[in-house]
């Protein structure tokens, strides 16, 4: 029944359909997501060989659609682009460049700039759709495999594997890696006549119409190259002591007490805690931790594991990220090799992701649209180990006491978003035990707000958010009621700053501290905005409305309800950023760090093992400059982190990942 389930859901895209007007001559992509059919990459040629390409895709309401011309000289490189259409959030986006003798102009809504000395440079379009990734490959490949980039950078195309798709008529195509756009490698798929094929990976594929199924086989092999590099990292980023590993002369934050404990000797054996007190053995691998703090590893407690994410994990100390939705067979592969030490990453705790079919429908197969669907996933889940599921947005309101009932049941936990049509009240007390993101908080108090699976969870909240009395009867009984029920938040703050304050020209707010450590076209990505689009008028209010929600975080802290820290967002900066947030808001940094640590662990059950330095825990520490205890952002200065008695240096991996190491 579950993998017939699965398949039949596949038959329900939520893709928009291509306008009319697109030749038929044109080379039209799919794009998927999760393997669903998303939207469409369509690109043909005119008369006067300009390059047109038209792209779109639906994701839950979100997603860009955009039209482009491309004027391209005789080496493959940009003369002219024009851009117009929206950005993921539906902001609009109105993009120029042109190079003329030399002399290169842009134009988009986060930078106005010219550049001399241009020529055979290609300009990286902030707004780029797929096919331009091919084109700069195929000019890279014109010049040797190296390319200059505007407005900076350069980027590496390389070959590195290749593929014969099956069929009437037989294709070659051929993998390339590209370095230098971001913080690994971009992969793109060209055929013989290096025309783009496919790029993407699990959560979001494109490829050439009618090859749809041929995405998987491409993976794989993706996936062999990507865990080839990462297993090159391993003996260069890791150290495993061949006897005891002793930090001595450092400072110990006692999670229990919220209390520094000085000068102390810590000895790990194997993977556990052995001391904090004893003084070394002989034999054993010292770390001098004099001037430095000893934490306990942080918890992500809302992450989505893929590409970097594992490496940024364990750079930023999170030894432990809670996956909130992924491909099961992806995560599971990718956990076991962790495990191995194949590759480097967090302990990975997983959660059963269930959503309802229909046109918002989350990135997943897991779509329950009966009671007999949703008891049979939530035991597939349960059978195949999975402490909790998390129920999405699509889910009919009439399915959410099954899925709560079964789990509790089985020994499951709950959370996830509201569904829409629900209120968060109903949920709890219907016996959710956990709330995901702070504008499903909100929205308890917006019960006119029925259609939730749309944008509009992001827009209401921001708009009217900021008028919600903090302090009024409603908002204390539902903060009481939480407590009560033992209800937990995770509130995901720095989605919510990016959503409601990024601006197109300045850094975003959440990367500002660290934006200057990341590769040129990385930054220039965290310059573009991404937020909400705006009016001066609703920009007003999405200020006004995140700073409640900040406000939001002290009342639910103050009256008792458990927060725990994630992103869903870049791993490991965001994690940072999303801390500084909570002492922002008020609470003590000592405390934070317990929500980021044995609180965490005692909500997944596991601080038994985890979540406190003590003897006979596993031994997830990090060793960091400063003292976090008082001022938070000293969590960015992470020197040396340890997980299952296995030691790992930061600097090494962001160095892998072209990242400038914490100064």
């Amino acid at each position: 029944m579950f993998f017939v389930t699965a398949v039949a859901q596949e038959s329900q895209s939520p893709a928009p359909p291509l306008p009319a007007n697109i030749p038929p001559e044109a080379v039209v992509h799919s794009q998927l997501i999760f393997g669903n059919l998303a939207g469409q990459e369509a690109v043909w040629k005119d008369a006067e060989g300009v390059i047109h390409i038209f792209y779109q895709f639906n994701d839950r309401g979100r997603g860009p659609k955009l039209d482009a011309e491309y004027r391209l000289d005789k080496s493959g490189v940009p003369v002219s682009v024009a851009i117009k259409g929206n950005d993921y959030l539906k902001s609009p986006v109105e993009e120029q460049f042109t190079l003329k003798d030399g002399a290169a102009q842009w134009k988009n809504p986060s930078e106005d700039a010219q550049q001399a000395g241009a020529t055979g440079k290609f300009y990286s379009a902030i707004y780029g759709p797929p096919e331009e990734l091919a084109m700069m490959v195929r000019a890279a490949l014109a010049h040797g495999g190296q390319l200059d980039l505007l407005p900076a950078g350069a980027i590496r195309a390389e070959q590195a594997g290749g593929l014969e798709i099956a069929g009437p008529t037989p294709l070659k195509v051929t993998m390339y890696a590209v370095h230098g756009l971001d913080l690994s490698p971009s992969i793109i798929w060209l055929d013989d006549k290096q025309q783009f094929f496919a790029a993407g990976s699990t959560w979001a594929m494109m490829i050439r119409q009618g090859h749809e199924a041929g995405a998987r086989s491409l993976i794989e092999i993706q996936s062999a190259y990507e865990q080839a590099r990462a297993k090159a990292l391993v003996p260069k980023a890791t150290q495993r002591p061949t006897g005891d590993l002793v930090i001595k002369n450092v400072s110990v934050f006692d999670v229990e007490s919220g209390k520094v404990r000085r000068n102390r000797t810590v000895t790990v054996r194997g993977e556990r805690i052995v001391s904090v007190s004893a003084p070394a053995a002989k034999g054993a691998m010292v770390i001098d931790g004099t001037g430095k703090m000893l934490l306990p590893g942080l918890w992500d407690m809302h992450a989505h594991v893929t590409g970097n994410d594992p490496l940024l994990d364990i750079a930023a100390g999170v030894t432990t990220a809670r996956d909130l939705a992924n491909d099961e067979t992806t995560l599971l592969a990718l956990r076991q090799r962790i495990d191995r030490l194949e590759e480097i990453g967090p302990r990975i705790i997983a959660a059963g992701f269930i959503d309802g079919p229909g046109p918002y429908q989350g990135p997943t197969k897991i779509l329950a649209g009966t009671a007999e669907e949703a008891l049979g996933f939530v035991r597939h889940y349960h059978d195949s180990g999975y402490p909790q599921i998390k129920m999405y947005s699509s889910l009919k309101p009439g399915l959410v006491p099954v899925v709560i009932g079964e789990a509790h049941k089985l020994g499951m936990r709950v959370s996830g978003h509201i569904p829409a049509g629900m209120t968060a009240e109903e949920c709890v007390r219907l016996g959710q035990d956990e709330i995901q993101h702070m504008n499903m908080i909100f929205l308890n108090f917006m019960p006119d707000v029925k259609e939730t699976r749309t944008p509009a969870r992001f827009i209401e909240p921001g708009l009217r958010g900021g008028d919600l009395d903090l302090g009024s009867k409603p908002v204390l009984d539902f903060v009481t009621l939480l407590r009560e029920k033992h209800v937990v938040v995770d509130p995901t703050m720095t989605a919510w700053e990016g959503t409601y304050l990024d601006r197109p020209g300045a850094t975003s707010a959440t990367f500002a501290a660290v934006a200057g450590r990341l590769p040129a076209q990385t930054q220039r990505g965290l310059r573009a905005g991404g937020g909400l689009p705006v009016t001066p008028e609703s920009d007003a209010k999405y200020r006004k409305s995140y700073a409640k929600m900040v406000q939001m975080l002290k009342v639910l802290y103050d009256g008792g309800v458990q927060l725990v820290p994630g992103t869903d967002n870049f791993a490991g900066f965001a994690y940072h950023r999303e801390l500084e947030i909570y002492q922002s808001a008020g609470i003590p940094a000592a405390r934070v760090l317990r929500m980021a640590t044995l609180d965490s662990a005692r909500v997944m059950n596991k601080d038994k093992d985890l979540g406190s330095i003590a003897p006979g825990k596993l031994a997830d520490m990090i060793l960091v400059d400063g003292d976090p205890t008082q001022n938070i952002s000293d969590i960015r200065k992470v020197r040396t982190v340890i997980k299952d008695g296995v030691v790992y240096a930061p600097a090494e991996i962001y160095r892998f990942l072209g990242i400038t190491p914490v100064q």
